[in-house]
């Protein structure tokens, strides 16, 4: 029996390490001629900065991957201006969308708000762009932000609980359903 414990514990730690690889259950998958996106579930909370001009603000963290599996180059440009965003069938809620200067990585998937650490985009227009050379990808974050232009209870319906980039032509659009859909954030240029 001595001589069979370590056998034993030598098996179930390899088990148990072998099951804690990191694998990504996405959201929503997108794939069209060759070019793939990959959207996260959020992560968030009560937004952690000094606020004094609204109430109830809270945000999500999203994360989305695109995938260049074409033969040819393409840039991505994705812009969020700073304007806020009425949130339809509620009253006095808005949101605003911006993308951080934080480095996304698969690594960052199971730490809090994925590991994000800067949040104080708030009242600034945020762009990204990046070229995809073939079989490269690159992950960036989404942060919307949610708050009330009156004092009202938390549990007001804010929607935002998903979101997606998608693509339409060469044209991106970020969709939160099921209450915002088709927020224009960029485009893929393509080829170079």
């Amino acid at each position: 029996m001595r001589k069979s414990f370590p056998v034993l514990l030598f098996i179930i730690l390899r088990f148990c390490l072998n099951g804690q690889e990191t694998d990504t259950n996405w959201y929503s998958t997108y794939e069209h001629n060759g070019i793939s996106i990959q959207n996260s579930y959020p992560k968030g909370g009560p937004y952690p900065a000094p606020v004094t001009q609204h109430y109830n603000y809270s945000y999500l963290v999203f994360f989305s991957r695109i995938i260049n599996a074409t033969e040819k180059p393409f840039e991505i440009a994705l812009n969020f201006s700073a304007d806020s965003v009425a949130i339809p069938q509620s009253p006095d809620t808005f949101m605003k969308l911006f993308l951080p200067p934080d480095t996304m990585t698969l690594e960052k998937q199971d730490l809090f708000s994925y590991g994000i650490t800067k949040l104080a985009s708030l009242d600034k227009p945020t762009s990204f762009s990046r070229i995809l050379k073939p079989e490269e990808e690159c992950l960036f974050y989404v942060v919307a932000i949610f708050y009330q232009t009156t004092p009202s209870p938390w549990h007001n319906n804010r929607g935002g609980n998903r979101a997606e980039l998608v693509l339409e032509g060469n044209d991106l659009y970020y969709n939160i359903p099921p209450q915002i859909n088709s927020i224009y954030c960029g485009q893929i240029n393509s080829p170079f």
